[in-house]
């Protein structure tokens, strides 16, 4: 059997409150069911122990959800039945998404213990009418107070925010990106706003900006950030890029775990579709997983390397007649700024077919 290394990433479902605008797979609940939880995730990794063996595993991410409301004596079986079932690696980045207000120090730093070594934390917004607006449960203070308290405990911090809100303008959007420069962060995700349907938002009939607006938007961030662009919506200080993202936009094999969750498992020369909670799992075509490394590693400034199978499918009279959009370097095909902008549309004439 044809073993790779695997990258994890589990969902928690759990969450102190629904945000307006989340349409995420989570619930809100006051006494979630952890025991209930963790056999379930526990059963998932001894069915992919026997599946695939003790493949090393460079990357875990535990996304939400809120992963920050889970108790430590649960995340402390998880990572014990990971390392006993598969082979971490001593440079293993493993990340919790947290959200302010449902984590203390004496949390965190049991967590650090526990091995997590990068804590992404949710903010969305420096201002505490904005974070009420967007019903968050915590205010602007507690955010930098939880930055704060993980840096000095020594956690590789991240933090999302979101811009393109209602009646919000392009200077605000300029002097938001001047207060995060203040944070001294080492890496920070920037995301807009999107109306989803059935979450509170898409019921209030919200006036958005309009495209134009938004380009303008995005483009400001670029220019004002102290952070370089590595990915779409994603900064960082080179060397302080996401490990886990980076390999899943590379197209490497990852695993997900828990409802909802989605993993690509590459066995014995076959790519897989799976969703957690054994939802899915099924074959698909090397051609499927080619475009999916396409469509991935497009939205990343280091863009797709041209191996054979990915020149198969690359439209090469497209690429040669755009070098306003496209560019390759060092056998890698990528985006220029301006094609960055309107990477939806210059993916559907990129891909041959």
């Amino acid at each position: 059997m044809l073993l790779l290394p695997h990258n994890l990433y589990f969902h928690i479902p759990f969450c102190a409150q629904k945000c307006n605008y989340c349409a995420f797979y989570s619930h809100a609940c006051k006494k979630p069911d952890w025991d209930k939880y963790l056999n379930e995730i526990l059963g998932e990794i001894e069915f992919w122990h026997k599946k695939i063996g003790q493949i090393e595993i460079p990357t875990i991410f535990f996304g939400g959800g809120t992963p920050s409301l889970m108790p430590e004596n649960i995340l402390e079986k998880i990572i014990s039945a990971i390392g006993e079932k598969f082979s971490i690696t001593p440079d293993c980045e493993i990340s919790l998404e947290s959200n302010p207000g449902t984590i203390d120090e004496n949390k965190l730093s049991d967590f650090k213990s526990m091995g997590i070594n990068r804590l992404s934390v949710g903010i969305q917004s420096l201002d505490d009418e904005t974070l009420k607006f967007l019903g968050r449960i915590h205010n602007a203070n507690q955010a930098i107070d939880l930055l704060n308290n993980a840096k000095k405990l020594g956690f590789n911090v991240s933090a999302d925010f979101m811009y393109g809100l209602p009646n919000q303008s392009v200077t605000d959007v300029k002097n938001f990106c001047k207060k995060i420069n203040e944070l001294g962060l080492n890496h920070c995700s920037m995301y807009e706003l999107s109306i989803e349907p059935n979450t509170p938002f898409y019921r209030m009939n919200l006036q958005m900006p309009d495209n134009e607006t938004m380009a303008q938007m995005y483009e400001s961030i670029d220019k004002t950030l102290d952070l370089p662009r590595y990915e779409v919506s994603n900064y960082a200080t080179p060397g302080f890029e996401c490990k886990h993202n980076q390999n899943i936009w590379d197209g490497e094999p990852y695993i997900g775990f828990g409802r909802g969750a989605a993993g690509r498992p590459f066995i014995n020369g076959t790519w897989y579709e799976q969703i957690g909670n054994n939802e899915k799992f099924e074959p698909i075509s090397a051609r499927e997983r080619d475009v999916e490394k396409i469509i991935t590693g497009m939205r990343t400034t280091r863009g797709v390397k041209i191996t054979d199978d990915i020149d198969k499918i690359l439209n090469a009279e497209f690429i040669k007649s755009n070098p306003d959009l496209l560019v390759i370097e060092n056998d890698r095909i990528k985006t220029t700024k301006k094609g960055l902008l309107i990477l939806d549309e210059i993916l559907l004439d990129l891909i041959e077919l």
